[in-house]
């Protein structure tokens, strides 16, 4: 994160003498890069190296579908099954070295806490409102969040009602695209968000309970228990710039032009070799002779993944909310027959969608095969005539 935040008690100076009731505190400084890139310093009642007893460790384990044709897909997320809890219930749809790409639909309560400790962690919040509970304090969420948690957070989310949530994780930082920045790291004019749109822990809740608390961390690529005989949240005062926080897709800033803007435009964060973007309801090109939704492209290096929240979805057929298409590296891909003539004077869209595009081949899983509806690729082939779908197009992606 790019500014500084401060939550409880902490010393005047860092590494020196603290106490609480005349006990020594244990100071933990948590950054990154080797002590050159963000850090947060934290002040626990006891020693976060204490471990009660080493459990299980489990390997993370996907099943690869292969398929047999390089094609353009779509995928009905929707209806998914609900299982298991925020961490448990998570179903890995795509994946490469970069990012892993996964949905969950929980329908249990997490009854222990949880740390990533090979990766941050975006969540999309689809449906659903809660607290995450963390080290650093309560982190609210609500529809249409995404919640940004560094690796090394140790958290727990507390849903009220039910929740859905789209996930993305990498071995990589989740920054601020680096061109909506400065060179002191505050957010530039002209930048589809600023500051005040991103929301850092509320309040500090230091617990002090003893007992058996098991914390599941990802390590090495896969899950290891450690239970602990003291709360995890045992911090009674932190500052820095590193630590989970809220921005709402909702506050996103759309950018638009005289003729129509590329994808980039629409970028949220910035992640190792992928992008995450934010498709919103917006006004749109106003040039009388533009024509309102993307023009035909090619992914020649890029793989496009885009999960559809709500809104209008004209500009693709078959598309409802929760539906996912992927645009993979080497086809050109772009409006479907009649849309773009039917686009033509329209002048705002409703639609909300999310947008990964990866700059290396994303792998599928099982999941996918089971979700692939298997006629999408050739959609481009139907013949416009008297087609219902095309009534009413408002949406440009």
């Amino acid at each position: 994160m790019p500014f500084y935040q401060r939550r409880g008690d902490v010393p005047r100076k860092r590494h020196i003498v603290f106490r609480e009731n005349g006990r020594l505190l244990t100071e933990e400084v948590m950054g990154l890069e080797g002590f050159t890139g963000n850090e947060s310093i934290l002040y626990h009642l006891e020693s976060p190296c204490r471990v009660k007893e080493l459990g299980e460790f489990r390997p993370i384990e996907r099943e690869e579908w292969v398929p047999e044709a390089h094609a353009h897909r779509r995928m009905d997320t929707y209806d998914i099954s609900p299982g298991g809890d925020e961490i448990s219930g998570r179903r890995t749809l795509m994946w490469n070295s970069d990012v892993e790409i996964s949905l969950c639909r929980p329908d249990s309560t997490m009854d222990y806490f949880f740390r990533n400790g090979e990766g941050d962690e975006v969540i999309f919040v689809h449906e659903g409102t809660g607290t995450l509970e963390t080290t650093f304090g309560d982190v609210p969420y609500k529809d249409g969040d995404y919640v940004v948690v560094p690796r090394g957070t140790t958290y727990r989310f507390v849903p009220e009602g039910p929740q859905r949530y789209l996930i993305f994780e990498t071995p990589g930082l989740i920054e601020i695209p680096k061109r909506y920045r400065n060179q002191y790291g505050q957010i530039l004019e002209g930048a589809p968000y600023y500051h005040r749109d991103l929301h850092p822990p509320t309040e500090l809740n230091t617990q002090r309970d003893k007992g058996d608390f098991l914390v599941k961390v990802r390590v090495r690529g896969g899950i290891q228990d450690y239970v602990l005989d003291y709360h995890p949240f045992d911090v009674v005062g932190w500052d820095g710039y590193l630590y989970p926080w809220t921005f709402s897709i909702h506050d996103f800033e759309p950018i638009t032009g005289r003729i129509h803007q590329p994808p980039p435009s629409h970028q949220t964060f910035q992640g190792p070799n992928f992008v995450i973007c934010s498709f919103c309801p917006r006004k749109l090109d106003f040039d009388p002779e533009s024509v309102p939704i993307p023009y035909h492209h090619s992914n020649l290096q890029s793989e496009e993944m885009i999960y559809y929240v709500s809104g209008n979805f004209g500009s693709r057929k078959g598309i409802s909310v929760g539906s996912i298409t992927l645009h993979p590296s080497g086809l050109p891909h772009g409006p479907q027959p009649g849309l773009a003539e039917k686009s033509l004077g329209v002048t705002e869209t409703t639609e909300l969608a999310v947008m990964c595009d990866t700059f290396r081949p994303l792998r599928l899983s099982t999941l996918a095969r089971d979700l692939d509806d298997g006629v999408y690729a050739y959609s481009w082939h139907e013949p416009p005539a008297d087609d219902p779908s095309l009534a009413g197009v408002t949406s440009h992606l």
